[in-house]
């Protein structure tokens, strides 16, 4: 009999890369989305992320859930926005524990998005699960809430709980970070941003996916997790690695205030590219999780080389 993953939020670039992932596993897939555009071969159920419905059902007798709901925050942080996004991840977290509760047979495993970003901004050293420091402001409110809402859900005490904690997925996909940091080495404008010494916390999507595959199968796994590469580097070698893959030798820099307009402009917010994010995956090593590219420049040149999901090595 197939095992069965349901995925909250299936229709996103995270949830399509990790169907597909399960899905050449074996797995069946079942995926929970607003409106459509999950990956082909998953069971496709809506949702309004809010309320109960017949995709509840589903959870019944899953072995693994993972939720990845919430709207995305590349966008501009004006009180609509900013509901938007805090009730996106709440309102489908806590409907969840709602929907496992009234399973007779829950899975095994809940895995809840949350964020790299609910560590203060750092350069004076790593953030870790056990040492790390949680910061201030917005998008650590979120991440704090989140997370509040995952571990405070009342469910049968057999479900395992993970709290994904995960920073800046690089994959070679339209409308990506790598994508857009790609683009812009290109067009030699790839120098260092706001000064280039903010820690830039990633994973490869291969190392993602492997990462939540080592969850299901370790089953004393619990509680919260850094989903990132151990190699996080300064924005200066990452736009200068950038520009390596991008075949230009220099890269126009770009000053904290050319950014503010910037990212105005381009209805986002600067926090995305100025905060320093130094976090560090010290659960995953400590546990014996081997990642397949921990270093930036070998992720890079691995990804403009295989741009299609479908060949990325298990």
């Amino acid at each position: 009999m197939m095992k069965k993953l349901v995925i909250a939020g299936a229709n996103g670039f995270l949830g399509r890369y990790l169907s597909r992932w399960f899905l050449d596993c074996g797995w069946e897939v079942v995926g929970l989305s607003r409106g459509g555009g999950v990956a082909e071969g998953v069971t496709d159920l809506r949702w309004d992320g809010r309320t109960l419905g017949e995709w509840a059902a589903s959870l019944d007798g899953a072995e693994v859930l993972v939720n990845l709901a919430g709207r995305s925050v590349n966008c501009r942080y004006h009180e609509k926005n900013r509901k938007l996004i805090m009730d996106s991840r709440v309102e489908s977290t806590s409907i969840l524990g709602e929907a496992i509760r009234a399973c007779e047979k829950p899975p095994k495993l809940w895995m809840n998005s949350s964020t790299a970003t609910i560590y203060r901004h750092a350069e004076d050293g790593p953030q870790s699960e056990l040492e790390g420091e949680i910061g201030t402001g917005f998008s650590v409110g979120i991440a704090r809430a989140w997370e509040e809402a995952f571990f405070k859900s009342h469910i049968p005490g057999e479900v395992r709980k993970i709290a994904l904690r995960s920073s800046m997925v690089i994959a070679n996909e339209p409308g990506t970070v790598y994508d857009y940091l790609y683009k812009i080495s290109q067009l030699g404008l790839g120098g260092a941003m706001a000064g280039g010494r903010q820690r830039v916390s990633w994973i490869h999507i291969a190392d993602f996916c492997q990462a939540l595959e080592w969850f299901i199968e370790n089953p004393r796994a619990e509680g919260v997790y850094n989903v990132t590469a151990p190699g996080p580097e300064e924005n200066r070698e990452v736009m200068r690695q950038f520009r390596e893959i991008a075949g230009r030798g220099f890269g126009l820099p770009a000053a904290r205030w050319m950014l503010e307009v910037g990212t105005f402009v381009m209805r986002t917010e600067a926090e995305m590219v100025t905060k320093s994010r130094w976090v560090v995956p010290t659960r995953l090593l400590a546990e014996g999780f081997v990642f397949q590219w921990p270093e930036l420049g070998g992720a890079l040149r691995d990804l403009k080389k295989w741009p299609e999901f479908s060949v990325l090595e298990r």
